[in-house]
Parts: structure tokens; C-alpha cells; sequence
């Protein structure tokens, strides 16, 4: 795997769509959303505890049901055990080994863009979870509990130190398609992750998971959602946004997702590319210096940005205004979710295929598993550019138009009546800002 395989995307090569209309665009539909939400929307609409649409009792028991659970853990482990094995067997080249394709292509992406649609995927294939839950099974205890409660005070924390360290490799690091960088990341991962279950039950995966963690951020957007009484019910995706739990942690979870996500189109620049030539010194750990400087000043602009508009509102006192960034983060939910589809979409869709093809012959013996040998990559995007184009700006817009409505419901429940309007103008300049940043960055500026 190249740098490119492991960056995401192509910038404005695909996407035949001035910018200038872009960004206009981008601005008025924000703008317009923003006015009608002030005349239309004088209250707030959402609520987590919607009691939704009942799903037939025949859909939830077939989804709850243990059998199935112990399929999924099955395979999830089984799975495990197989990429592992290629990781640590097969091929030393990232051309031949399919672990960096799993790793940032089918994890990183495709479990990503699956939990938007169905709900929190990782928390049912984690193969850590699975391993975690037969061990307490054959030892009879109960997976939820460790042998320490969770300090409360860590938030999640952990999972945006671990999405770091996912995204400094991916961005940052020397090489990161290395088939050893890969496999010693996930080695960590493994020994951290289980440590953490056994030690803290459940609670761990829950909040220091970066993978569980990500994805059940995402699931907050999807229609599934359930009551409290546990049963499985559609309802509209704000409605589960909304219930997002405000953990300490919460900006910095928010921002080093887009934060990393900006800096990985930053980083497609020529001029960017120019800087860390000239500031690295043309050595390989100047140039890694200079990409992790760049990378950690990003996500702390679009971390302190946030905060400072999120506070910039009268009528609350000091200690009130610094509590309004963590309960206002779950808006930027919606603008990664925009991202994630605009930016890796093709990845997806298009890299994957090519990394189902090296399972071929995954331990270079001349196998042909599956026939995928000969498995030729349809490139079903790329091949349609305006169609591409378009997806990914709509994409972006409406991840914006959504964060907009999620943070006026939000302030509507904690602003002062008079100050409504003008408590939010902040935060709207700062989502138009993100909007125009994001879009020209897209576009490989």
C-alpha cells in the first residue's frame, strides 16, 4: 500500500464542478437553513426518548437473538485469526498483503460508513469483545463487570488518544501502508484492548475502544435506534443524535476526527507537500516531525474554534458557558459523517475491491482462492465523475445543513430566550467557515 491507498482520495481531479459554485452554494444553503430554522423551528423538536417505530417482533428477535450473536463472534474471531495470520505470514509488501487494506479500507471506512446506516457495527463484529465475552463465558462471570470500575473522570478519552494513534500512522508516520507499522498497531490495539475489558469490563470497549467508540458515534445518525426498555425501534436520526451522552473528552473526540479528516485533503496539496520538503530538511524524520506538527495544530484549531464559538453567547454565567462545547459537540457528528462520505467513498467502494483481490494468495503460494486472482477492479465511481462530483458535495452540505439543525434544537433547550439568535451566531460563521475550508480542500484547493 502507497501513501495514497492509505490517505483517502483524490482531490478536484474528479470533480468537474466549479468550486466558486461550490462554495457559494455551501454558504447560501447554510445561510438559508440557519434563517429558517430561526423562523420555523421556536422550539425544540428532538427528542432521544421518541418511542420511534416498533420494528415486527419477528426482525427483533431474530436480531436479538443469542444464536445469532454467537454467529457473528464466531466469525468475527475467525476472521480475526485469519488477518492476523497473513499480518504476521504473509507478504512484506503492502502490493501483496491485504492486512493494510483491511485495516484502512474495511475497518477504518467500512465499518465507519455501515454503523451510519444500521447502527454501532463495531460493537457487534469486535472480535475483542468476542474473545472477551467466551472468556468470561467459560469462567462464568459477567463480561460487564472487571475487576475496576471505569473512572468516570476518563471519559473517552483513551479512544481519542487511540484515534490519534490511528491517524498520526494513516497521515503522519514514515510509511504509513507498512505491513509492520500495521501489524504492530494492531498488536497494541489487541494487548490494550483486551487488558482494558479484562480490567474494566465493558465499560472499556465502550469508551476507550477507538473503533467501538467512532462507530457508535456515527450509529447516532443511523434510524435504529432503541427505547430504554431495549427494544429495537426506527426513529428519525436527529432523534438518536440528540442523545448523544456528553463525556469528558467530547470535543477533542469530534475534533481529532475532522480535524485528521481536513489535514488528510491539507495534505494532498503541492504546497503543503513543498513545506514539509523544505521544513523537514529532505530527512525522513524531519518530513515526520513536520506532517505531526501539521496534523496535531489542525485538529487543536478545529477543537479551539469550536469551543470559542460555542461559548460566545450572553445571559449564561462563566461556568455555564464552558459546559456548552461538550453538550454542543454532538452536532459535529453530522459534518463528519459528511466527510467521511465525500472523502472516502471511492476509497471504499473502488480500493476495496482491490484489496478483496490479494486474498487470492494471501501467503504468496500460487493460490487462486475464490478465483479472485483474476478479479478485475470496477471502477463504478471514478467512471461517472459528475455523478461523483455531486455526491460529494451534497454529501458535505448536508452534513452541515444537519449539524446546523442539531446545534439550533440544542441551544433552543440551553440559550436564554433573548439571546437565541444571536448565541448562535458564532457557531453558524464557524459551520459556514468549516464548510468553506472543507469543500476548497476537497477540491485540492
Amino acid at each position: 500500500m502507497t501513501r495514497s491507498l492509505a490517505h483517502g482520495l483524490n482531490g478536484s481531479a474528479d470533480l468537474p464542478i466549479p468550486l466558486p459554485y461550490a462554495l457559494v452554494g455551501a454558504a447560501w444553503a447554510l445561510t438559508f437553513s440557519f434563517a429558517i430554522l430561526l423562523v420555523a423551528w421556536k422550539r425544540p423538536r428532538l427528542d432521544p426518548d421518541n418511542p420511534g417505530l416498533l420494528l415486527p417482533s419477528v426482525v427483533r428477535a431474530v436480531i436479538d437473538a443469542r444464536a445469532v450473536r454467537v454467529v457473528i463472534a464466531t466469525v468475527s474471531i475467525a476472521a480475526a485469526v485469519v488477518v492476523g495470520s497473513v499480518a504476521v505470514f504473509g507478504s512484506a509488501s503492502s502490493q501483496r498483503n491485504p492486512v493494510p487494506g483491511v485495516f484502512y479500507i474495511y475497518i477504518w471506512v467500512g465499518v465507519m460508513l455501515a454503523s451510519l446506516v444500521v447502527g454501532p457495527v463495531w460493537r457487534a463484529v469486535s472480535p475483542m469483545r468476542a474473545l472477551h465475552r467466551f472468556g468470561c463465558f467459560a469462567l462464568r462471570r459477567d463480561p460487564g463487570y472487571g475487576f475496576r470500575e471505569y473512572p468516570l473522570s476518563w471519559g473517552c478519552r483513551p479512544a481519542v488518544l487511540g484515534l490519534f494513534a490511528f491517524v498520526w500512522l494513516e497521515l503522519a508516520s514514515p510509511d504509513p501502508g507498512s505491513v509492520a507499522a500495521v501489524r504492530w498497531w494492531l498488536l497494541g490495539y489487541v494487548v490494550l484492548t483486551l487488558a482494558g475489558l479484562v480490567l474494566f469490563g465493558t465499560a472499556w470497549a465502550e469508551h476507550a475502544d477507538p473503533f467501538e467508540v467512532y462507530s457508535s458515534l456515527l450509529a447516532r445518525l443511523s434510524s435504529f435506534g432503541r427505547r430504554a426498555s431495549g427494544e429495537l425501534v426506527l426513529r428519525a436520526p436527529l432523534h438518536n443524535l440528540a442523545g448523544t451522552p456528553v463525556l469528558p473528552g467530547s470535543v477533542a473526540l469530534a475534533a481529532t476526527l475532522l480535524g485528521s479528516t481536513a489535514f488528510d485533503s491539507l495534505s494532498a496539496l503541492p504546497g503543503w507537500r513543498n513545506l514539509v520538503d523544505s521544513l523537514g530538511g529532505g530527512s525522513v524524520f524531519g518530513a515526520t516531525v513536520v506532517r505531526s506538527v501539521g496534523l496535531l495544530t489542525v485538529i487543536l484549531i478545529v477543537g479551539t474554534v469550536f469551543t470559542v464559538a460555542a461559548r460566545a453567547t450572553g445571559g449564561l454565567t462563566r461556568a455555564e458557558r464552558a459546559e456548552l462545547p461538550g453538550l454542543l459537540a454532538h452536532s459535529i457528528t453530522p459534518i463528519i459523517a459528511g466527510y467521511i462520505v465525500a472523502h472516502y467513498l471511492t476509497f471504499l467502494v473502488e480500493k476495496g475491491q482491490a484489496t478483496l483481490s490479494l486474498f487470492a494468495d494471501p501467503f504468496q503460494r500460487g493460490a487462486d482462492i475464490g478465483g479472485l486472482a483474476h478479479y478485475q477492479v470496477h471502477y463504478i465511481l471514478s467512471d461517472h465523475p459528475t455523478v461523483l462530483a455531486t455526491t460529494k458535495v451534497l454529501a458535505v452540505l448536508a452534513g452541515h445543513v444537519l449539524g446546523v439543525t442539531a446545534a439550533h434544537d440544542k441551544c433552543l433547550r440551553l440559550l436564554p430566550s433573548e439571546h437565541r439568535a444571536t448565541g448562535q451566531l458564532a457557531l453558524m460563521l464557524t459551520m459556514v467557515g468549516y464548510t468553506f475550508t472543507g469543500l476548497y480542500l476537497l477540491f485540492g484547493g
